[in-house]
């Protein structure tokens, strides 16, 4: 069995600037990923706003910073754990942590501040429900979900439960309860990360070797398996996105365009499981990205919050603190 490289020897840089530390934290937070969880929280608050008429504007504020924190422990615990992983791996060997930049007793002090700071604030200035789904979500995260990555290829599974968590923190801080709505976004979401990671992981399945990690394309040589789950779930994104429809969350605008949206998610799909080449998986990972961002903004466009007609951002604001 190939033995894994020794740990990376942390070499002290001296002082670091400003911009370096700020360049480290954006990497460990995983800031990229930190904004799309805080994109569908606010999502979710606002849907919930709109259709239950709760929230204010002091309350989302807190709820997005309890999610950012939440978020960013989970990032910087994942990292510490995956150190010697990270080293191995052409892609992230450069992370803070690997080409020691900063120290994993530094990163896990920091991570267990925010771990408890960003529940905690939900706790205080939100509700104890939305602090328990966010406390929920680091401890899958952290550890279920990155175990599990060495030991079996349905991680995947859970770090799509792990994804579909933030939707509900921002629905259950709006109303205090997880109504049909949360549980609609919820399943979107879930569902869109299957073909979302399996495309990226297809594309660094080498570098996935390298550290080690059980993921489906690394054992799936010819990528006919990986195809067909990408061509599967991005098919059940089409019916999975209509249950918004069918509660009453998404109007005539977003059912043509969630149909429309699915059916060029299919395409790309296709396309990679005819031909499994880097640049078809490039493609489905791209067109995942932008068919969530357009599916929501329809969704949030379509159920008026964002139409000068039933203004909910301008409700926020005049709802105050």
């Amino acid at each position: 069995m190939t033995q894994l490289p020794p740990p990376p020897v942390l070499v002290p840089r001296g002082r670091i600037g400003l911009a370096d530390w700020l360049d480290a934290y954006t990497q460990l937070t995983k800031a990229r990923l930190s904004l799309l969880v805080l994109w569908t929280t606010a999502v979710g608050f606002l849907l919930a706003a709109t259709t239950a008429g709760g929230g204010s504007l002091s309350v989302f504020l807190w709820t997005l910073l309890g999610t950012a924190l939440s978020a960013a422990a989970a990032n910087m615990f994942n990292q510490v754990i995956e150190i010697e992983r990270d080293a191995a791996m052409l892609r992230t060997a450069a992370r803070p942590l690997p080409a020691g930049v900063v120290g994993p007793r530094h990163v896990t002090i920091v991570a267990g501040v925010f771990a408890i700071a960003g529940p905690g604030l939900l706790l205080v200035f939100v509700n104890a429900a939305a602090a328990m789904l966010a406390a929920l979500t680091i401890g899958l995260y952290v550890l279920v979900y990155t175990p599990l990555k060495t030991r079996s290829t349905l991680n995947t599974l859970v770090g799509a439960v792990c994804g579909a968590l933030p939707p509900m923190i921002g629905w259950v801080a709006a109303t205090g309860r997880l109504e049909a709505g949360a549980w609609a976004l919820a399943a979107i979401l879930f569902v869109w990360q299957i073909p979302h990671f399996l495309a990226l992981a297809w594309l660094y399945r080498v570098d996935y070797a390298r550290g080690r990690f059980r993921m489906l394309p690394v054992f799936d040589r010819d990528g006919r398996v990986t195809g067909q789950i990408v061509v599967l779930t991005s098919l059940m994104l089409v019916p999975v996105a209509l249950t918004a429809t069918l509660i009453g969350l998404g109007g005539w605008i977003y059912t043509i365009g969630s149909i429309l949206l699915g059916g060029w998610m299919v395409t790309r799909a296709v396309g990679l499981y005819r031909d499994r080449s880097e640049a078809n998986a490039r493609r489905v990972f791209l067109a995942s990205l932008l068919y969530l961002a357009v599916l929501l903004v329809l969704l949030v466009i379509d159920q008026g919050t964002l139409t000068w007609a039933e203004p909910t951002v301008y409700r926020l604001v005049a709802a105050g603190p």
